[in-house]
């Protein structure tokens, strides 16, 4: 190596010995984890099935590193926690890596550098980039076995803070940033995403995301002509225009309806009952439901709106949400079905802050799609990971970086021979026995 790793350094001695360290341990990695996550891609062929979607010029002589193993050295980095194309600039060298993408620990070649990931992000075509996010789409609906009976799909946006002046980038003054505002949607029922769009800092109107929805149930009903599909939002989904195309497509939906005066007086009644009983019984929240027919100038029909009625010390509270269900009463529809939407929420983070997907700094609207792709990728194999742990297992509902600290970040020493790769994982692992059974679900024909 060309750096001063190597030297020595001390620290205080132990039982009246002296204490030196150094970076010199050999073929060691830092990620022994990383060999379950690879388990989990092959499983998915994630990176091939990717891969074949981007046009390769190269002359195939000459090819060193296929688009595939960019990718996936790319996805395994991130889902490690490595979520810089910089990092890969020391990854490629680490043995536990390059087992993972199918090269020899010692004798096989270096993964890719940072400059050629970072080509690769900024190669793709438009038609390119939608076909990848087309796959992550059919790579959700292929997760179920058979078409489900029904499903339940949150859509929501959120601030993707930028850094500079990329381009879709806007200033937006409810965040006080200059930002993206990606859409994400997830079927919050099973944690799988189902698709990741980049798009401008501004709120979305109602015709923009009719076009998404639009594309969304489309490729949705390729595979699910009979599935009951349901669409959960905020009030920044609530547009007519987007009701309008889910009453046309056959979609059922709840969404969060803006207060007004109008909504106001139509629920004053039974406001009004609910602020005496509160004060009657001295109580110091009381919440009450109720609902009725409400239709706006903007739309085309009156829809049934339920109210969430809440009289507390400090005032009255009232929510609405607007949805095409005729059946369950007003509480079943606000707190069993709308309020379910918060889980969306949980994941979003776990995309943003625990995968770091909002690392969407290229100036190219394309590339940083690209990176949403792969973001999300990394997404279904910690999610593939998962769920491979029994149940009853602690881990089994961990967020990732909690399954992160305890099955990734695990030191290894590789020891490859003329015959064989031996991994020598610690002996006082504290997940060894759970470690072990991950990888023999993913092999079960193994030693």
């Amino acid at each position: 190596m060309d750096d001063d790793t190597t030297e020595p350094f001390g620290f205080p001695a132990v039982g009246r010995k002296k204490l030196t360290a150094a970076f010199d341990g050999g073929r060691l990695t830092s990620d022994g984890g990383v060999m379950l996550l690879a388990a989990a891609e092959r499983r998915l062929g994630l990176c091939d099935r990717l891969a074949a979607l981007i046009a390769d010029p190269r002359d195939p002589s000459r090819v060193v590193h296929p688009v595939a193993d960019i990718l996936r050295a790319r996805i395994l980095a991130i889902a490690c926690g490595y979520e810089d194309a910089d990092d890969l600039d020391h990854l490629r060298h680490d043995p536990g890596f390059k087992l993972a993408c199918g090269r020899l620990p010692d004798s096989g070649r270096d993964l890719c550098s940072q400059p050629t990931m970072s080509r690769w992000e900024n190669a793709p075509s438009l038609r390119e980039v939608i076909r990848l996010m087309r796959a992550m789409v059919d790579l959700y609906c292929a997760s179920y076995p058979r078409p489900p009976a029904a499903v339940t799909l949150d859509i929501d946006d959120t601030v993707d803070v930028v850094h500079g002046h990329q381009q879709l980038s806007l200033f937006n003054g409810h965040y006080d940033e200059r930002c993206f505002l990606p859409i994400h949607v997830y079927d919050t029922a099973t944690c799988r995403p189902v698709a990741v769009l980049l798009r401008p800092g501004k709120t979305p109107s109602g015709i923009e995301v009719r076009g998404h929805l639009r594309r969304l149930v489309r490729q949705l009903r390729q595979h699910w002509p009979q599935t009951r599909i349901t669409l959960r939002g905020d009030g920044h989904y609530g547009r007519p225009e987007v009701m309008a195309f889910c009453e046309a497509a056959g979609i059922d939906y709840v969404f969060g309806l803006p207060t007004n005066a109008t909504l106001r007086g139509l629920v004053e009644a039974a406001a009004d009952d609910v602020r005496v009983r509160r004060a009657e019984d001295d109580a110091p929240v009381l919440r009450r439901y109720g609902e009725t027919r409400y239709g706006a100038r903007s739309w085309a029909r009156e829809r049934r709106v339920v109210a969430r009625i809440e009289a507390s010390t400090l005032g009255l509270d009232i929510r609405f949400v607007v949805t095409s269900f005729g059946q369950g009463n007003a509480e079943w529809v606000y707190d069993s079905l709308y309020c379910a939407r918060g889980q969306a929420e949980n994941l979003i983070k776990l995309h943003k802050t625990q995968l770091a997907s909002d690392r969407t700094s290229c100036r190219s609207p394309l590339a940083n799609q690209v990176r949403l792709v792969l973001h999300t990728a990394a997404y279904w194999l910690m999610l593939g990971l998962r769920e491979r742990i029994p149940k009853p297992h602690p881990l089994a509902s961990a967020e990732f970086a909690t399954l992160r600290r305890h099955l990734l970040k695990i030191a290894g020493r590789i020891i490859e021979t003329t015959s064989r790769i031996r991994i020598a994982f610690a002996a006082a692992c504290p997940q060894a026995v759970l470690f072990r059974g991950i990888a023999r679900s993913f092999h079960p024909a193994g030693p």
